[in-house]
Parts: C-alpha cells; structure tokens; sequence
C-alpha cells in the first residue's frame, strides 16, 4: 500500500473502531442516545486531529504513518482527545434530555455516568492505548459533581475542555502549538455545532428520558 494511502487508511480505520455511523436514525430510547454521543464524540476527536497533523505537517504527512514511535502517539491521543469529546457531549445531551423536570438531579447524573461509561467500555481497546480509563473516569465524576445542569440546558458552554485536550495532545511541536492553539480550539468549537445540530433533529426527549426512568 502506498503511503498516501496509508495515511488516509488510518482516517477511515480510526472512524471505524470508534463506531461511527453516518445514518441517521431517531433518538428514542438509551441505547441510541448512548451510541450518538459515543459515536460523534469519536468523530469530531478523529476529525480534527487528523486534520490539524494534516494541516501542520503538509506534504511530509503521508510519510509519518510510517514511523511506528508517530503512530503510538496519535493513539494515545486520539484516546485522550476522544475521553474529552465524550465528556462533554454527554453533559450537553443529558443536561438537554433532563431539562423541563423531564429527569430529576439524581436521575441526570445517573444518565450521565451511564452514558460515559457506555462510551469508554464500547471502545475499551482503542482507548488501551492510552492506560488512563480511570482518570477520565475520576475527572468526569468530579465534573459531574459540581455541575449545574439546569445552567447547561439554558445554553451554557460545555465545550471547552475537548478544544484544550486536542491541543495539549496532539503530537506537534510545542513551540508550534504556541502559534496553532487559538486557531485550533476554535475549529473544534465550530465542530460541534453541527453535531448538536444533528444532535437536535434526531432527538426524542420525552421518549429517551421515559426510557431511562422505565429501567430505573
């Protein structure tokens, strides 16, 4: 295989371990709100960190996949970055499932947890790579600890700590990502516009929220 398309390769691969589904299909129920989170979380991380190495790197970009010190690095980032997405895709969706009295706190933050651990154990043996599913674990249970839900459901801003992790963890110079960060950060932000837009057509709240108190 050429390395051209070995680097391309390595895109559709990293989407296909992590699940992702272009198709789209109503939000009606846990599994299928679990799957969405999980699912687009791994495509915005995979996404935008292969397209800031693609950016930065220019034309020396298809001859990294063959170094196999790069290629470990991508994955434990692309584990790290993948955690951050789905902590805060998952405090967005629940807090939009839970508002209106649809869930009481408790009952939020059970979903929340659910949701998170749904994402890290469907993708376990991608996210070994990175040997820290304890401390994602840890960080979100403290995030969701001190979180306002009703705050959230009012428009307040979730997603900041995925824009951080893609920068902190993306194997590019230091010195380089002093120049990259504003604009990189950003370009994940924008990302997940169309993903809760997504996110908003396929939604049933009432259905998933009903669903979640049934099982519990």
């Amino acid at each position: 295989m050429a390395i051209l398309e070995k680097a391309q390769e390595a895109g559709r691969v990293l989407a296909g371990m992590f699940g992702f589904n272009a198709r789209a299909r109503k939000l009606d129920d846990v599994e299928t709100f679990e799957h969405f989170v999980s699912a687009r979380s791994a495509f915005v991380a995979q996404k935008k960190l292969y397209g800031y190495l693609k950016t930065r790197m220019g034309t020396r970009y298809p001859s990294m996949f063959e170094d196999d010190q790069f290629i470990a690095s991508i994955n434990i980032a692309k584990a790290h970055i993948f955690a951050s997405c789905l902590s805060d895709m998952t405090i967005f969706a629940v807090a939009d499932v839970g508002a209106q009295g649809r869930l009481s706190r408790e009952q939020k933050n059970m979903l929340a947890h659910e949701c998170h651990e749904a994402g890290l154990r469907g993708n376990a043996e991608q996210l070994a790579h990175a040997g820290a599913e304890q401390d994602w674990r840890t960080a979100f249970g403290a995030r969701i600890d001190g979180i306002h839900w009703d705050n959230v459901a009012a428009g307040a801003n979730v997603f900041d700590t995925s824009p951080a992790t893609l920068v902190e963890w993306a194997p590019i110079a230091p010195q380089l990502k002093a120049y990259d960060r504003e604009i990189v950060e950003n370009s994940l932000k924008f990302a997940w516009i169309e993903i809760r837009r997504d996110y908003r057509r396929m939604i049933d709240r009432d259905a998933v929220a009903a669903d979640f108190r049934n099982r519990t």
